[in-house]
């Protein structure tokens, strides 16, 4: 639903204040974008799941109780770390890449390569 005249004032009074008081927060707003989000939370999700898996072997061997537990944890990590990664890999998928094809993937790959340099 697009805003009527008044509201798109109001709306532009808010950013120019914003851009005022705080131009720092500002800019990195506008330049945060959802694949930087992303691709910031798989960062994390891949060290938890190396974490989760370090903590795992770690204590795995232990015969107390607590390193039982501390095992146990650590695999929780790896499952929501992997679940997460997967959960975003589903989602980026598009229906065009569900097929998989070695061209396909080799030109997403040079995309990236030149888009990450």
């Amino acid at each position: 639903m697009p805003l009527n005249e008044r509201e798109q004032r109001i709306l532009e009074e808010i950013e120019r204040q914003f851009y005022q008081e705080d131009p720092k927060l500002a800019q990195t707003v506008a330049k945060t974008t959802l694949e930087s989000v992303t691709k910031r939370w798989n960062r994390l999700a891949a060290v938890g799941f190396a974490v989760g898996l370090f903590v795992m072997l770690t204590f795995f061997t232990s015969n107390t109780l607590t390193g039982t537990l501390i095992a146990g944890g650590g695999f929780v990590i790896m499952l929501a770390s992997a679940g997460w990664i997967a959960m975003n890999v589903r989602r980026n998928r598009t229906d065009s890449e569900s097929s998989f094809s070695l061209e396909g993937w080799m030109e997403r790959t040079r995309q990236r390569w030149r888009r990450d340099r």
